[in-house]
């Protein structure tokens, strides 16, 4: 069945009269921010569905509220998008200039530790999300994402938990169920003014004779590294839609310019990969 016949499609006009935006501005729209993004008939006309309209309905609410428009743009999309169920795989689509690298898991490790280590030396209230398959893998390094949690804007974490936590004095707890895509994927996503870093790994089927083996990306970026946590947080939501409360704003924002001292930041992480992968850590 295809989205024609699943719902009526609403015209230009539908959705200029029921959000209040003129067709014109609606179009301005399209051309500057590819949003929204009509499906297109033979003859040019533009249809749009139910979703749309709730995405521009969004952006007038966030407008209302004194955000810029294309921060009001990228927090309705936030809202609104169904979420791709694999991070790796949605990151590798949308930057597919990021290059890959097979890692086994002790070396994956080394590198994970060294964006923590440097995420809890540099920044202020970062968001912190992490993916880690299973609980007992999350449970070895509890302690040191405790240890990061203290003083984050937002910590969450997901594998297989048998049931949600919200420690105190540690992340939220989101349990992913066994069957999900997620199940397969390492993360650590460190979104922060001073520091952005995430590195998102898959791992590969089977077993081979030096163990566990992952295909990974990692990135200071901050558009990626603010677009992986988006994509974690919109995972995380399905199973517990309270997850993201009180940073969906932010996620929303479109991060800030690389400065000087975000680049002295990236050179230091970089070292302390080095050293741990090394094993100097």
């Amino acid at each position: 069945m295809s989205n024609h016949d699943a719902e009526p499609w609403l015209s230009i006009g539908d959705i200029a009269s029921r959000s209040g935006v003129a067709v014109g501005t609606l179009r301005m729209w399209e051309s500057r921010y590819g949003f929204p993004a009509p499906e297109r008939l033979p003859s040019g006309h533009r249809r749009y569905t139910e979703s749309d309209l709730e995405q521009v309905q969004r952006v007038v609410m966030a407008r209302e509220e004194g955000l810029p428009l294309a921060m009001a743009i990228d927090r309705a999309r936030l809202l609104t998008e169904s979420p791709r169920p694999s991070v790796y795989g949605a990151l590798r689509e949308r930057f597919p200039y990021l290059h890959p690298h097979v890692f086994i898991k002790p070396a994956l490790t080394r590198i994970t530790h060294a964006i923590e280590d440097e995420c809890r030396a540099r920044s202020q209230r970062p968001l912190l999300l992490g993916c880690f398959q299973r609980e007992r893998f999350y449970r070895d390094a509890e302690p040191r994402w405790r240890e990061l949690s203290r003083g984050a804007e937002c910590a969450i974490v997901l594998a297989d938990f048998r049931t949600r936590r919200d420690p105190e004095d540690g992340p939220i707890e989101v349990p992913i169920p066994a069957d999900d895509p997620l199940i397969r994927e390492w993360a650590v996503v460190c979104d922060a003014p001073e520091l952005s870093a995430c590195l998102i790994g898959w791992e590969r089927p089977g077993p081979t004779s030096e163990g566990r083996r992952f295909e990974a990306i990692w990135t200071v970026e901050p558009e990626v590294v603010r677009e992986a946590a988006r994509i974690i947080g919109r995972l995380a939501s399905r199973w517990e839609p309270d997850v993201l409360e009180g940073v969906t704003h932010r996620l929303g924002e479109r991060p800030g310019p690389v400065t000087t001292a975000h680049l002295r930041a990236t050179v230091e992480l970089a070292t302390r990969m080095a050293l741990y992968a090394a094993g100097a850590s």
